[in-house]
């Protein structure tokens, strides 16, 4: 038998439930490509000292390509380490997990062994497969480990998955959080069709990660029908790439988001940060070029702080797009007060000791 969700430390999933920030945990390399083992534990402390309820570690930003050489082990043991060194506050461990059954199910194991909470399930190698199929790949791996589902958009290798499916996905008793990322209005409403039809919004935490729309996703209710049942879900958390930088204050963030929630009101200042730190996102992700600058663009904003050596990825051909550098000189510029930059600059020393 496998981890279940009722095997979880309770202040671990109370954590996870109540919503808490979740960065996708970069992957520091040196100038050979090679993994850089003491600024990846900086990575590491530093979402600590920002105050991250939780870390998910060999995921899209972390670079799925850690899987060919050999590095996915070494890095999940990296961050569980270097978190538990840092801190004793209870963190949601979540180990991305890819690939076809096989993989996906020895991953699990890994991740389990390693401490891991949850594994975040990435559909991408299942592309062609039916939906009887994923499900069943679905099942395999929750037998192993609590999972996280992750609709992932299209354009970085997800499959488009209908609200039928994720009623199924919902209704598999280990499923304990889904991570929302189609950055797709439509397709994140079916996500809470399925998840109310299966009848598991309170089981199952929802995490966005549409970083095209964090602020809106995290302050307004959705609201769908379940027959002549009116159900209102909410996003608690986010589990994000672009939370991988200017990570304090997305933690600043989503405590005013808490509060303004638990007030029943969510003033116009706040909801107008939805369109700044979309504007920031773009930048980031390298959305004009269809996002083939997404981790390096990450990569860059912790270079000029000093956490990373350079913006190196795994794959030589990963890196900045034409026209993105002037693109973050100018987010780095118009939304500074958005930045953690003297937060880094104070402690960069200490993480990096």
């Amino acid at each position: 038998m496998g981890l279940h969700h009722s095997g979880l430390p309770q202040d671990v999933l109370a954590n996870l439930r109540r919503g808490v920030v979740i960065p996708a945990h970069p992957l520091a390399l040196d100038a050979n490509r090679q993994f850089d083992r003491r600024r990846q534990r900086a990575l590491t402390r530093y979402y600590v000292d920002c105050g991250v309820g939780g870390l998910a570690v060999g995921v899209h930003t972390t670079q799925f390509a850690i899987r060919e050489v050999g590095l996915y082990e070494p890095v999940l043991a990296a961050a569980m380490e270097d978190a538990k060194a840092w801190t004793d506050r209870p963190l949601v461990m979540v180990g991305g997990l890819a690939g076809k059954t096989a993989q996906a199910v020895k991953e699990a194991k890994t991740a389990v062994g390693l401490g891991y909470h949850a594994g975040l399930l990435s559909l991408a190698a299942m592309k062609d497969a039916s939906q009887d199929e994923i499900i069943a790949h679905c099942e395999a791996v929750a037998a192993e480990i609590p999972l996280v589902g992750f609709y992932l958009q299209p354009a970085v290798g997800g499959v488009v998955l209908d609200a039928e499916f994720w009623r199924r996905f919902a209704s598999i008793d280990n499923v304990i959080a889904i991570k929302v990322a189609p950055f797709h209005r439509y397709r994140t409403l079916d996500v809470m069709r399925g998840v109310a039809m299966a009848g598991a919004e309170k089981r199952i935490s929802l995490y966005t990660g549409n970083d095209d729309h964090i602020v809106l996703d995290l302050t307004i209710p959705f609201t769908v029908k379940r027959g002549d049942e009116t159900v209102s879900l909410r996003f608690v958390g986010g589990l994000l790439g672009h939370w991988s930088v200017w990570t304090q204050q997305a933690v600043k963030l989503l405590d005013r988001v808490h509060e303004a929630v638990a007030a029943g009101s969510v003033p116009p200042d706040l909801l107008g940060l939805d369109a700044r730190v979309t504007d920031c996102n773009a930048a980031f992700f390298d959305v004009a070029n269809d996002f083939h600058g997404c981790i390096a663009g990450c990569h860059e904003i912790l270079r000029r702080q000093g956490l990373l050596e350079g913006i190196w990825c795994l794959d030589p051909k990963e890196g900045l797009s034409p026209g993105q550098v002037a693109l973050l000189d100018r987010v780095c510029r118009e939304h500074a007060d958005l930045s953690d930059d003297a937060f880094v600059a104070a402690n960069r020393a200490r993480w990096l000791s």
